[in-house]
């Protein structure tokens, strides 16, 4: 079985492959070239810090209490997800939703792979202003909620394509019910 468009499959794959392997070694400076543990927090701008968080749960830190069991639960939830992105990829028709969609499951691998090597993501971008804290993030993060605004973005302004038998509205009933046999 052949994807609809290799081209397309290729670019989501690509995506995925480059927020993975950008996640990974920005995740290998924080945590050995910076040593961020041990810092704590690095001020870049009165704006923008590098804090280490070690998330146990998901975005929002949700489900962060499940103890020893939550690793193990969200990474075959990941998983799960990743392998539905991929199946998704194989029938892209446009370039943003492949790109997209590689760049989500390209994410969500690389937080799977935090949670089996520690047990806990690395989470480090942390954006502040006038007293106000967003949640700490990492590119993984930031790859995943760009992937899912584009595709909300795509499906808000796509236009539905008819089917081919109906393309004057003037297809036949038993068809669309599913009927089978000469028309």
């Amino acid at each position: 079985m052949t994807p609809r468009h290799p081209a397309l499959l290729r670019a989501g794959l690509i995506a995925a492959v480059a927020v993975f392997a950008i996640d990974q070694a920005s995740k290998w400076w924080i945590l050995e070239g910076l040593n961020l543990p041990e810092l704590r927090s690095v001020e870049l701008l009165p704006v923008l810090s590098l804090t280490m968080v070690w998330n146990h749960g998901v975005t929002f830190g949700l489900f962060n209490t499940l103890g020893p069991v939550a690793p193990v639960m969200l990474t075959l939830v990941a998983l799960a997800v990743v392998c539905a992105l991929f199946a998704w990829l194989w029938r892209a028709d446009r370039a943003p939703v492949a790109v997209s969609l590689g760049a989500i499951a390209g994410g969500a691998v690389g937080n799977v792979l935090d949670r089996l090597r520690f047990g806990a993501v690395v989470d480090f971008i942390h954006a502040h202003a006038w007293g106000w804290s967003w949640y700490v993030f990492n590119i993984a993060d930031a790859a995943i909620v760009c992937g899912v605004a584009a595709l909300v973005i795509d499906g808000m302004f796509r236009h539905p394509v008819p089917p081919p038998d109906d393309m004057n509205g003037s297809a036949d009933p038993k068809h669309l019910a599913g009927a089978s046999g000469p028309r």
